[in-house]
């Protein structure tokens, strides 16, 4: 089920649900599995159409695709992966303090990488890929996308809260997928996220997108058979523990975090003797289907006045 309010960032959900069209894809896909072509054939409309319709609804998590292989052929399965959305309106006192700070992919300031791995700007490549090496090219600082095939990446952001200010939840949010050799739409990886040495949980991503589209701010010098874009995910630690996308990820609260230390550290690894190795890719702004760095939202209810 998701969870949504008024955040910008479920704008894509409320647009993916203005259509009638894309309901009765939903509909048709509530009762099981099917491609592009079938699904078109049923409303009577172009593949081309429908694929557009699939995307929009993609993008908003409101379904999934897979590759198989059926009849000596390679078919892009649709399935509905949400049962249930619940969306919270605005009401008297539920107002927060909401403070955002946005970090550049490129500004990590510790990482270990193993191959696959490399990183680019919005111009051009990093040195070379699979040499570890330019990860500290002074150049990196600009990188805009990376990637690597397990291993980890870590930021390093000043604690800005007042001693005043009592969070009640934070919110991490970035672009991310896994890591193949040119694109594989079925590619699971284990990612494990940490604030403050605290580990928060591990998320399977899915794939390595980008076989059927570019990514929407991919630049156009960008190689087109490597990685094009990633799904934006959303970590919430609040008293209830942690969640994905309102999924739960672990028990950790909002007060097993180290909120006081004076520097904050956001770690993103693939871990050696993880289920699934299978990379990870971060997208920045001007790369994949988001235009946004990694940001960090911190939540503190605002007092009624008076």
């Amino acid at each position: 089920m998701i969870r949504a309010n008024g955040d910008s960032k479920y704008m894509p959900l409320y647009e993916a649900l203005a259509s009638e069209v894309r309901w009765r894809i939903m509909t048709l896909l509530s009762e099981g599995e099917m491609n592009v072509k079938d699904l078109a054939d049923v409303l009577e409309l172009s593949p081309s159409i429908v694929t557009m319709h699939v995307r929009k609804l993609e993008q908003a998590e409101l379904i999934g695709s897979r590759r198989v292989r059926l009849n000596g052929g390679t078919h892009k399965m649709c399935f509905l992966k949400q049962d249930a959305i619940e969306i919270e309106l605005p009401s008297v006192g539920s107002f927060a303090n909401i403070k955002e700070q946005s970090i550049s992919v490129g500004h990590y300031t510790a990482f270990e990488v193993h191959p696959t791995c490399g990183l680019g700007t919005h111009e051009k490549e990093i040195g070379v890929w699979d040499d570890p090496r330019y990860f500290l090219d002074p150049e990196r600082v600009h990188a805009a996308i990376l990637w690597f095939g397990r291993g980890y990446v870590e930021y390093k952001t000043p604690n800005y809260l007042l001693p005043e200010d009592t969070p009640s939840a934070i919110e991490i949010s970035m672009e991310i997928a896994s890591e193949a050799p040119g694109l594989r739409d079925d590619w699971p990886s284990d990612i494990t996220f940490s604030f403050n040495g605290v580990q928060l949980g591990t998320w399977t991503s899915p794939a390595d997108f980008g076989r059927a589209a570019r990514g929407k701010y991919t630049p156009s010098w960008w190689h087109r058979n490597v990685n094009q874009y990633g799904l934006l995910k959303t970590i919430r630690v609040d008293d209830q523990g942690t969640t994905i996308d309102g999924e739960w990820l672990s028990d950790v609260g909002i007060n097993d975090i180290k909120l006081e230390e004076l520097f904050w550290t956001l770690r993103f690894s693939v871990e050696e003797h993880a289920t699934n190795v299978g990379g990870l890719t971060l997208y920045g702004a001007g790369f994949g289907n988001h235009n946004q760095d990694i940001i960090i939202r911190t939540i503190q209810p605002r007092a009624d006045k008076g």
